[in-house]
């Protein structure tokens, strides 16, 4: 299917600030013009799409079969899905339970309304036009709005969303790009009175960890350094106190997510996404360990990341004399970007390894995604003239081009290779699923592909009426002349459960390669498995619900006390 790829063994003066408030967003000011130019800026970046195909980074078929998944699901009646159904070839795995829903149900949509050859073109464009919005939104407060609109559009093509787009095909990561320049509008627009942030605030957080979860990591340890920052340069200690509410509240609206995820995890082989080559130790700038792939990939990436660094301090040293009003921005953008560049070199390991949940995000050079925020600011306001930002533009390119052409070029799948993959699902094959959320213990590879989907334990011969097979529910009835044990192709998730002739059963697994046993008496029996809602799942709906109630109840109060 297209050209193999590697896996990665498995971002004139200023104008007064204006003083937005998140509450009620001036949203109409992006329309037309910014609009325009900043889906322009994004239309750029996928214009090669047209011509040679869908970029096919390493995650690629991952996203985009996920999104298959979803649609079929869907035409079941499964609005929310949880079990992959085809993945392993058909044996499932619990990959919706534990990525975040926003990517894959945006990408299911989109493969809804548009062939599945556009599809990963139509989200780019979605998720580097949201990333432009929210940048201008940023960029506004602070500058003209022609500057706001070249910021908004740089931090739209910028080097490292490249890299994602091109060859990494992160698109969970890549939407997740659009809330970082939020996180600081948040702040910086609400810093007199933090209550009123609290909000707009845990909105963010919310979104990202529905979003994409190293992201979502990401977002939470920003947030700590820039409101220690903000409170520190305003001395209003109070705001730590607002941001740490914010924090829990965010994280307990996307309860329904983090709860099964956190509590499930004991139930897959999740420790298989700290792999060796995916370790943080091993993808720090210019690191290199024994596999070629991976060497070329992050020397990549690490050449990328560090012309975005050298072209981010220079244009922050440029802009050091940033009108008065705008030197809280100037200082928080200087110390986050600051933090992040250190978190991409090899010194900062052991903060990888003991900081809570930091190793979860895997490989440090995503940090370029907080730093890209800086970045693009900084660029608008050290180079003014149009002649500079041409030849800084035409310097990026350049650098794009080099890694393109002399490390690493892309991988292209055709249309053809999308249809394959659709076709995995269409007839029923399934494709190579993920092994970090198969259950715990089992070897995927050891399965058998061609075994039918139920069969005995002992390989005496049954019969078998199959009444239906869908995602979240298999019917079956079968015939057996004694006592037998049933062995299904699907994998024995806990949240499974087995009714034999309308009683429970009890269900256990095959030894490696995990099948699900269920014991049967002798003459015909009727089956029906379901994935059933476990109390985990129970718990994190109610939490969301919890968290949607309490801000409503502090929104109501903090309008109180304004009208008091």
């Amino acid at each position: 299917m297209g050209s193999e790829k590697p896996a990665l063994n498995h971002n004139s003066a200023s104008k007064p600030p204006l003083q937005i408030d998140l509450a009620e967003p001036d949203l109409p000011s992006l329309f037309p013009l910014p609009a325009l130019f900043i889906g322009a800026a994004a239309f750029a970046v996928v214009l090669p799409f047209f011509f040679l195909g869908n970029p096919s980074g390493h995650d690629f078929e991952f996203h985009v079969l996920s999104w298959m998944e979803v649609a079929n699901q869907w035409k079941q009646g499964v609005i929310y899905p949880r079990w992959a159904e085809y993945a392993h070839y058909v044996y499932g795995e619990a990959r919706f339970l534990f990525y975040p829903p926003t990517s894959w149900l945006l990408g299911a949509l989109l493969g809804n309304v548009l062939p599945w050859k556009m599809a990963t073109g139509a989200y780019v464009w979605c998720a580097l036009t949201a990333s432009g919005c929210s940048m201008y939104l940023l960029a506004r407060r602070y500058l003209s709005r022609s500057d706001a609109i070249f910021a908004a559009a740089l931090y739209a093509a910028n080097p490292y969303y490249m890299v994602v787009v091109y060859w990494r095909s992160a698109l969970a990561e890549l939407l997740a790009g659009c809330l970082l320049p939020l996180l600081l509008l948040v702040i910086l627009s609400n810093r007199s009175d933090g209550r009123r942030f609290v909000l707009p605030l845990s909105l963010v957080v919310a979104a990202a960890w529905l979003t994409n979860a190293p992201s979502a990591v990401m977002v939470n340890y920003s947030l700590a350094l820039l409101i220690v920052v903000v409170a520190a340069t305003f001395r209003q200690p109070k705001l730590l106190l607002y941001g740490g509410l914010a924090v829990v509240l965010g994280a307990a609206l996307a309860g329904f997510y983090l709860i099964p995820a956190a509590y499930e995890e004991k139930w897959v082989n999740i420790a298989e996404v700290l792999a060796p080559g995916l370790r943080p130790q091993d993808n720090f700038f210019f690191t290199f360990i024994n596999d070629p792939d991976h060497n070329r990939f992050n020397l990549l990436v690490s050449i990328v990341g560090a012309a975005e660094v050298v072209l981010f301090a220079v244009a922050a040293f440029v802009s050091r004399r940033w009108q008065d009003d705008s030197q809280a921005a100037w200082r928080t953008l200087t110390i986050w970007g600051a933090a992040a560049t250190v978190l991409m070199l090899p010194i900062t390991l052991v903060f990888w390894q003991y900081l809570p949940e930091l190793r979860f995000v895997q490989l440090p050079w995503r940090w370029l995604l907080c730093l890209n925020v800086g970045f693009a600011m900084f660029v608008a306001v050290a180079f003014r003239r149009w002649t500079f930002r041409v030849v800084v533009c035409m310097a990026m390119f350049a650098v794009l081009w080099t890694v393109w052409h002399r490390v690493q070029p892309p991988w292209w799948d055709t249309a053809a290779d999308v249809q394959e993959l659709h076709d995995f699902i269409e007839d029923g094959a399934g494709y190579e699923g993920t092994d970090e959320y198969v259950p715990v213990g089992v070897d995927a590879s050891n399965v058998d592909r061609n075994t039918p989907l139920v069969t005995t334990k002992s390989g005496r011969p049954v019969t078998v009426h199959i009444q239906s097979w869908t995602a979240e529910n298999k019917t079956f009835s079968t015939e057996t002349a004694g006592g037998e044990t049933l062995r299904l192709r699907l994998f024995n998730y806990p949240a499974w459960l087995a009714d034999v002739n309308e009683g429970k059963a009890k269900t256990s697994s095959q030894a490696d390669t995990g099948e699900m046993l269920i014991p049967v008496g002798p003459g015909i029996n009727r089956v029906h498995v379901h994935f059933g809602r476990t109390r985990d799942r129970l718990v994190g709906g109610l939490c969301s619900g919890m968290a949607l109630l309490l801000i409503v109840c502090w929104q109501f109060l903090c309008r109180r006390h304004e009208t008091a």
